[in-house]
């Protein structure tokens, strides 16, 4: 097998018992969810400290061919530093960052919005998230076609077209660079239940789907999430218009186009590959949901800087109420409980994006109850 198709063992049936919601809880001590101020104002201060040092040396790169090189070089450390400020403000829409609800908001609000991300729109889609984890139906984000649907009967096409090569280079660069985007405008990967009119950024009354994602009584939250964006917006009109258009693009969209892409990916390897199961609302349990979480080694500096996100996600999708400092020993408690149902894949990260791009598709099942999987 080629060394860019690692192999994937199918996990169709789980290795012990599946455990309840409440069984699930009883694993994480409540103590896991007290504050620690120095570690989570700690955090903070290194993740914005770093960012604003490395927007400001991007201010002094000159704004010449020569100088591409150390753009892109510039792109990668500071979205790559800066990305640690959406995993803080993630930590705010959870209620894992600081006691105080109004300081709490206050945070996740400014860095959301610095980052042009609808904060209170993004928080309650997020809850849909995880609430609904890894269900067809109900499910929010990265939710994949059946095969036998319109959008799946596509994709699939597309797939056979342009074979797993052409596919996956297809799938990463549309993910990567504009999924983000796409998902926040139009409500691209989101559950069926939603359609296809469900925008972070206005409020609608209407959905093409079975009900809306965004409830009335949200629709001022909304407004305000867009309001944030605006401001964030004019604030880099008024900088193009001190220096110029062409350095806020390069000094804050390109680092922009890597925090996304790394919020992309994250969120992508958490929950997909050809052995994590997807599940019919027929099918699926809040247990089931949780447990399809996966834990991958990004190993320590990216750890570190973005505060271990994707190396304690199944932890965090038991109880996100946990900050991420607690987290690690959270993901321990649950090993050691559950050996064999969380769920952590040692593929080197590249690989397992490679895998995912090219080959996860369109999910069908072929065992009832056994939940939806990707074909191999």
């Amino acid at each position: 097998m080629s060394p860019l198709f690692p192999p994937s063992v199918r996990l169709t049936q789980p290795t012990e018992a599946l455990p309840s919601k409440s069984e699930l809880l009883a694993c994480l001590p409540a103590e896991l969810t007290r504050f620690d101020p120095v570690k989570a104002w700690g955090s903070l201060a290194l993740s914005l400290g770093l960012s604003v040092v490395a927007y400001g040396l991007g201010s002094q790169i000159p704004l010449t061919a020569a100088a591409i090189p150390l753009w892109l070089l510039y792109a990668v450390v500071t979205g790559t530093v800066a990305m640690g400020c959406w995993v803080l403000a993630h930590e705010c829409g959870h209620g894992a960052f600081h006691p105080n609800p109004r300081v709490e908001t206050a945070v996740g609000f400014t860095l959301h919005s610095l980052l042009l991300v609808p904060y209170f729109s993004w928080q309650h889609s997020h809850a849909v998230h995880h609430a609904n984890c890894n269900q067809l139906q109900g499910g929010e984000t990265h939710v994949p076609p059946r095969a036998d649907s319109p959008a799946g009967r596509q994709v699939a096409a597309q797939h056979e077209q342009l074979g797993p090569l052409g596919y996956g280079l297809w799938a990463l660069v549309t993910h990567l660079l504009v999924g983000w985007p796409l998902y926040l405008f139009l409500g691209v990967a989101g559950g069926e239940h939603y359609g296809e009119t469900t925008s972070h950024f206005w409020p609608s009354r209407h959905s093409s789907g079975q009900r809306p994602l965004f409830p009335a009584r949200l629709h001022p939250a909304i407004v305000r999430s867009s309001l944030g964006v605006v401001a964030a917006l004019l604030a880099l009109v008024a900088a193009a218009a001190l220096s110029s258009p062409a350095r806020v693009l390069a000094v804050y969209g390109l680092p922009y186009l890597v925090v996304n892409a790394w919020l992309v990916a994250y969120t992508w390897l958490q929950h997909t590959d050809l052995d994590i199961p997807h599940y019919d609302a027929s099918d699926w349990t809040w247990a089931k949901g949780a447990l399809q979480t996966v834990d991958r080694p990004y190993g320590p500096l990216l750890n570190l800087l973005h505060h271990g996100i994707g190396s304690t996600h199944v932890c965090h999708h038991i109880n996100p109420r946990i900050p991420h400092y607690h987290a690690w020993r959270g993901n321990d408690l649950l090993r050691q409980r559950y050996p064999g149902l969380v769920r952590h894949d040692s593929t080197p990260i590249h690989q397992a994006l490679w895998r995912v791009a090219s080959r996860c598709t369109v999910v069908d099942q072929a065992i009832p109850g056994e939940g939806y999987f990707y074909g191999s």
